[in-house]
């Protein structure tokens, strides 16, 4: 389920049932958010309350025992707040070595929680140099994932991309995140879709 507002802008939710979301979880019952994003001039106007209330009847109706999503302790780029999560009654449910939080919203008490799957708590890789892992969930990746592979091969870095193409190997990958993840000699750096100019910064550090 896609939904957006009908004003032009970033203003939209986007949820799919937790058994066929494209992330390493164990989450059956469960519907989840894949994004929640309100920004710019839409903020501060109770459209992420709208959004999320919407959600929570349209899971309701179907049946859902409740809502998971991503996040983190402090808030991270392209992944939902943890105050406002919070503030909605959310909690966590796990948690990943590399900061990122499944948080959930059960329907009713005594719910089963949601998890992370083996492979995603530990996040690591046997690669050397920087691997990144993406699916198209995100459409600005068609953009930028070509232009790390050319700043990277023009300037003789050690870089591979690896395009998540079906729902199982997403729901094995080697870390919560999916859309976007990046590592660097087996470890993860970030979620941050970057331009030639922030990659090429994070190297230098």
């Amino acid at each position: 389920m896609f939904l957006k507002s009908a004003e032009r802008g970033k203003c939209f939710i986007e949820y799919i049932p937790a058994e066929y979301a494209w992330n390493p979880l164990d989450a059956d019952g469960y519907m989840y958010i894949d994004c929640l994003w309100v920004s710019g001039s839409f903020k501060g106007h109770g459209y992420s309350t709208d959004l999320l209330e919407y959600c929570i009847h349209d899971s309701k109706e179907k049946g859902r025992k409740g809502l998971c999503i991503l996040s983190s302790a402090k808030k991270k780029p392209f992944l939902a707040d943890p105050k406002f999560l919070k503030y909605k009654g959310f909690e966590i449910a796990d948690g990943a070595d590399n900061g990122i939080q499944l948080w959930y919203l059960p329907f009713k008490k005594d719910e089963v929680k949601p998890a992370f799957r083996d492979c995603a708590k530990h996040p690591h890789i046997d690669e050397n140099g920087y691997v990144l892992f993406y699916t198209s969930q995100c459409p600005f990746n068609a953009k930028y994932v070509p232009v790390l592979e050319q700043t990277a091969r023009e300037n003789g870095i050690a870089f591979r991309a690896y395009h998540i193409t079906d729902r199982e190997t997403a729901q094995n990958a080697p870390s919560p995140i999916t859309t976007y993840a990046l590592f660097h000699d087996g470890e993860y750096v970030t979620n941050e879709q970057m331009n030639d100019k922030k990659f090429l910064k994070l190297v230098s550090l």
